[in-house]
């Protein structure tokens, strides 16, 4: 949908009802392709996620001089180079809305004896990136950024890294994950410490491939490490499954299995909150591939009330506060969010960005600089501004199957990045949901 205006109309309706096999987790196929790259040997990927963020981390290790082979939507070869094997890039690296791609992305290229460029769109190309380099620079990497800390971001080669102890200012699995990539490249053990735990898919991969980091409850420490190349399953993406699990729960009769979600204890706080929120939901068959919990999920119909969301949860539920902010404006009474001033540095701001869509769907709210209060009742049609942001755009409509009228959504092209189809999922479930 990506290069054209896209708008979303939907027209609330009836129950939504089947089952459906989410795309793959953002995150986990993100972080498959860069550690196959770096691996020794081969990596098979199934699951992947064919989206515009995953792909730009593909193309961004094919500039790189990796192998990368796509012989279905869903499946990617990886061949491997070894930790050293990556090659000088002859242009920039564009590495388009992807916030992980370039995060993580640094980490790697700080080791290597090379000097590359980072850049993004208008976006990404605004969004902090000093969290990343300066304690990257505490390793002994040289990087420069724009004076505001953005994008471009020019990573100077043949630095030699060393191991540090780091305890992060803000709970940021990007931050952690690029630490840690950067310590396989570093002379000594690289630990990091964080505030409050946050996912831990690169720790599970590193340890799948062949590298097991040392973890306690909010440490891990990693070392030096060859990687060995591994089939990769990716699970299905619980951030997409996110809308589908607010919806079920607030179309009347709607009857849902979600299948193989991944259920990562460190992503799965959306399930406990909407839980706490009174929502019908069932784990079934929970089992392990790839060394990542999944399970498949069932959900129902069921009236939500509105609570006070934990604080140990916020930094586990992040990417889904859009979904569950909508499901606050169904529920009886008021929900409140703080903490988690970490939204408004998102694709958008996204407390802002939920905030006016709620008020434009008349929904009572009360925005705070690190969260929102919200009273629940039922919101009515309207227009929204999704601000180019994919996790708003998806979460008003999800909004609009159970408003009391239709709802459009303005510039919704960029929902490509983490769930292509998403019309086409709505609509087998029975959703009305047009795409202009």
């Amino acid at each position: 949908m990506s290069g054209r205006a896209v708008e979303f109309r939907v027209t609330p309706g009836g129950p939504l009802r089947g089952t459906l096999a989410v795309p793959g987790d953002k995150s986990v196929s993100h972080r498959a392709v860069m550690l196959g790259a770096i691996a020794e040997g081969t990596t098979r990927i199934s699951g992947f996620l064919d989206g515009e963020d995953t792909n730009a981390t593909a193309a961004a290790f094919r500039e790189l001089g990796i192998a990368v082979e796509r012989p279905a939507a869903t499946k990617v070869i990886v061949h491997g180079a070894g930790l050293r094997g990556l090659r000088a890039p002859k242009r920039p690296l564009d590495l388009g809305n992807s916030g992980t791609s370039t995060r993580l992305l640094s980490g790697i290229l700080a080791g290597q004896a090379f000097e590359s460029t980072l850049i993004g769109d208008e976006s990404l190309s605004k969004r902090p990136m000093r969290r990343v380099t300066e304690p990257l620079s505490k390793m002994g990497a040289r990087i420069d950024c724009t004076p505001a800390g953005t994008l471009p971001m020019r990573i100077h080669g043949g630095s030699k890294l060393r191991g540090i102890d780091y305890t992060l200012p803000v709970a940021s699995a990007q931050l952690k994950s690029a630490l840690l990539l950067a310590g396989l490249y570093a002379e000594g053990r690289t630990c990091v410490t964080e505030p409050a735990a946050t996912r831990d898919h690169t720790e599970r991969m590193l340890a799948w491939f062949g590298c097991p980091p040392e973890r306690t409850e909010h440490r891990v420490c990693v070392e030096p490490r060859p990687l060995r190349g591994r089939h990769v399953q990716v699970p299905g993406d619980i951030s997409s499954a996110a809308f589908f699990l607010v919806a079920a729960s607030v179309v009347p009769g709607s009857d849902l299995t979600l299948e193989a979600v991944g259920i990562n204890p460190t992503r799965s706080a959306v399930i406990d909150i909407l839980i706490a929120m009174g929502a019908d939901l069932e784990i079934g068959d929970p089992r392990e591939i790839s060394g990542e919990p999944v399970a498949d999920i069932r959900v129902r119909h069921q009236p939500l009330r509105g609570v006070r969301i934990p604080k140990a949860l916020v930094p586990i539920a992040i990417d889904e506060f859009p979904a569950l902010l909508v499901a606050a404006a169904f529920a009886e009474g008021e929900t409140v969010l703080t903490d988690a001033a970490e939204l408004r540095v998102k694709e958008s701001d996204r407390l802002e960005a939920v905030a006016d869509g709620l008020s434009a769907l008349g929904i009572e709210n009360q925005p705070a600089p690190d969260g929102i209060r919200v009273i629940g009742g039922r919101p009515r049609g309207g227009e929204i501004d999704s601000r180019a942001d994919h996790r708003i755009a998806m979460a008003f409509a999800v909004a609009g199957l159970a408003a009391s009228g239709p709802v459009r959504i303005r510039d919704c092209a960029n929902v490509d990045t983490s769930f292509p189809g998403f019309p086409a999922a709505v609509h087998s479930l029975g959703g009305e949901i047009a795409v202009a």
